[in-house]
């Protein structure tokens, strides 16, 4: 081994194959293989998301209307009926919240629960949950149960 024989370790060193903008000898001069003129030929050019060469971007064509309220709270609604039949099936007993719900797979671990009031409900229930319609309230009240909100 001698002094002339010495490389770098491979993956080490990354040479381009030309310089580009470093003058008309170097064969990638003057514009710098950038072409002429036009937003690319620039400094600083990145392409901006949904731009289509100076066409009205889809995003811009197509008509929008209505409002989405940015602060709305969603709940994941389950129905009076619904209990009941878990009730009928036995897979509840007297109470139901939050975890029975969710291990039920009829909501969310994240998710906010509201009780709604479709079907009837002849169980006496003790229901824990975030939100209950007026209707629902009243049907578990009169089946003899208790409404616990979150």
């Amino acid at each position: 081994m001698d002094l002339s024989t010495i490389q770098p370790a491979s993956g080490s060193t990354h040479k381009n194959a030309k310089r580009l903008g470093r003058g008309q000898g170097s064969g990638k001069g003057g514009t710098a293989a950038r072409g002429h003129k036009g937003a690319k030929s620039r400094s600083g050019y990145s392409k901006k998301l949904g731009f289509e060469g100076g066409q009205m971007p889809l995003q811009r064509r197509v008509p929008k209307f209505g409002f989405k309220n940015i602060n709305r709270t969603a709940y994941q609604g389950v129905n009076l009926d619904t209990l009941q039949s878990l009730v009928d099936e036995k897979r509840i007993d007297d109470s139901i919240d939050l975890e029975t719900i969710v291990s039920l797979r009829l909501a969310g671990k994240s998710d906010l629960v509201k009780i709604l009031g479709r079907g009837e409900l002849k169980a006496a229930l003790k229901v824990t949950a975030h939100k209950f319609t007026a209707s629902a309230k009243a049907a578990i009240e009169a089946a003899g149960g208790e409404a616990i909100e979150l």
